[in-house]
């Protein structure tokens, strides 16, 4: 699969490459012929003493040098093209999989796939140069060995023989290379990830006091990478040292050859210079060659996680099916049975705001996946229906614009407020900001600036931000978990009276994850979950007056 990954590259700009490669091959042809040339008009005008064949051979070598920087400047140009065009298709192609809604089995963290879009990308299309260069080299070695083989037939065959021989033995240290290649490449991948999760969570950290622990920990991963690039970059070297002593033997026993011919006078002074020329020459296709070799075992490495993110499997699998018109019953779950759920049931009713309590977090966590669609459906036993009809049957897409889950972790986006809440109509936008009592963000109005991740606002505001922009999105079923924990107890009152009020109406059906007071006495019922099970259901009052940990849990 690596190799097609890398095939499916070249065949995707098999034009581009097409003329790049001829350009890079005329280029290395008539770099090869410069030695040539001046060897002929040595032999035909200096050793003569005829002006005009000099003046002919200096017009020809002017040709000669516009035809080579021209092909040089422009077969560059669209290999690199190729290259670049090619990173950026499958950068496309991994934030496309990253962003599927159905998830992906990959098993990459966020920072690894963030480590793949930028670095293995970069590091795979370097194969598509690498086919130019290679086809270049080979171009310039065989017209080489031709002008040899006039000079000497067995010098020239010599070249031959020998230069793929040693190519060959240098091809040995590939794998090695592509090992070395995949180890570093991974660990630069396991440190972004490392260094992506301490920066989300460093609040935490600070607040914990374990970002001491964290800093270690980010150390040993980056001396883990830079063990690995050193292990990588020693290869690199030993292989790139063979080469250089391969050129320099192959130019000591041309040149030495040339030599003796000459003396024997069995080739003119032209010929020695040409040969001289030619020998000199030859060491760059082979050094070209012998990086090729390293460009190719990096890709391949590079390739293979791609290919990983790519060929990886959704996590879940749902249908094609439309959600039906809305029913009496909005959400229903029955004889759920997933992670610390057992056995759980639970039905929110068309125009009910639904408080839930969880006692454990981890429930209602994983409530919250089953309700997001992150959960593959032979993972939980049970039904999931909405509006009457099994999630599993429905696109998701389409089960997704019925139930918006918002999650507690708050993301927003660097912009302006409008955009960060969607977008919609101005009178839509205003009455949801109100809903979720963020007024004092509108200092500039909807156009007020937000920076990345909102940090030019304080905990509350990014937190009442997050709740405008679902509540502006108006889903016919919405999720909330705990919305309100970084807001004071005045303005959660009146998140809560406003949430209640606009969405208890008509067919919307509103679910609350939270233990705030203030939430759950709006809330028109509650449920209450231990053990993995709903153990209780009635008014927050209700359960105040009956339920004694319900009553410690909600009003420490």
């Amino acid at each position: 699969m690596t190799d097609s990954l890398l095939i499916r590259a070249v065949k995707r700009h098999r034009g581009r490459l097409a003329a790049g490669v001829a350009l890079l091959c005329l280029h290395q042809a008539t770099e090869a012929l410069v030695p040539v040339a001046i060897g002929v008009v040595i032999d035909r005008a200096v050793a003569t003493g005829d002006v005009r064949a000099l003046l002919i051979s200096l017009a020809g070598l002017a040709v000669l040098f516009a035809v080579l920087a021209c092909a040089w400047r422009f077969g560059s140009r669209l290999g690199y093209g190729a290259a670049e065009r090619e990173a950026h298709l499958l950068r496309v192609e991994i934030a496309e999989k990253a962003l599927d809604p159905r998830g992906q089995r990959s098993g990459l963290r966020d920072g690894e796939l963030l480590s793949v879009a930028a670095g293995d990308t970069e590091q795979a299309v370097e194969a598509v140069r690498a086919v130019g260069l290679t086809m270049a080299a080979v171009t310039a070695l065989l017209v080489s060995a031709i002008a040899l083989v006039v000079v000497d037939v067995p010098l020239g065959v010599g070249v031959l023989v020998v230069v793929p021989l040693a190519l060959l033995g240098l091809q040995r240290l590939a794998p090695l290379l592509t090992r070395r290649s995949d180890a570093q490449q991974a660990a630069l991948a396991e440190t972004t990830a490392t260094a992506v999760d301490l920066v989300t969570g460093l609040r935490v950290l600070r607040g914990i006091g374990a970002q001491h622990h964290a800093a270690q920990r980010y150390a040993t991963a980056s001396r883990h990478t830079l063990t690995q690039t050193l292990r990588t970059a020693n290869t690199k070297g030993v292989h790139l040292g063979l080469t250089t002593a391969v050129n320099g033997l192959l130019l000591a026993a041309i040149t030495g050859v040339a030599g003796w011919l000459a003396l024997r006078g069995e080739i003119t002074i032209g010929e020695l210079v040409a040969v001289v020329g030619l020998a000199q020459f030859i060491a760059e296709p082979v050094q070209t060659l012998g990086w090729c070799v390293q460009l190719f075992a990096t890709a391949r490495a590079s390739a293979a996680r791609v290919t990983r993110v790519l060929d990886a499997p959704p996590a879940i699998r749902p249908g094609d099916g439309s959600v039906p018109p809305p029913a009496p019953e909005r959400l229903v779950l029955s004889h759920i049975s997933y992670a610390g759920l057992t056995d759980f049931g639970l039905h929110l009713k068309a125009g009910e705001v639904l408080g839930l309590l969880a006692h454990d977090a981890r429930d209602a966590e994983s409530l919250l996946a089953l309700l997001a669609g992150n959960v593959a459906r032979e993972d939980y036993r049970g039904t999931i229906a909405i509006d009457g009809a099994a999630v599993e049957t429905l696109d998701i897409a389409e089960a997704r614009r019925v139930v918006l889950v918002e999650h507690h972790h708050v993301t927003l986006f660097e912009g302006s407020l409008r955009s960060n809440l969607g977008g919609g109509p101005e009178p839509e936008l205003l009455a949801a900001v109100h809903t979720a009592a963020a007024e004092d963000v509108l200092t500039s109005g909807l156009d007020h600036d937000l920076v990345e991740r909102g940090a030019n606002l304080s905990g509350g505001q990014r937190q009442r931000v997050a709740l405008a922009r679902a509540i502006a999105a108006d889903p016919p079923v919405l999720v909330l978990h705990d919305p309100t924990t970084a807001v004071d107890a005045v303005t959660e009152a009146l998140i809560a009276d406003r949430l209640a009020a606009g969405r208890g109406r008509d067919d919307r059906g509103t679910l609350v994850i939270t233990s705030s007071p203030a939430l759950l006495r709006a809330a028109d019922r509650v449920a209450v979950v231990d053990g993995g099970t709903v153990v209780a259901e009635g008014t927050h009052d209700e359960l105040v007056a009956a339920q004694p940990r319900y009553r410690e849990t909600v009003l420490r």
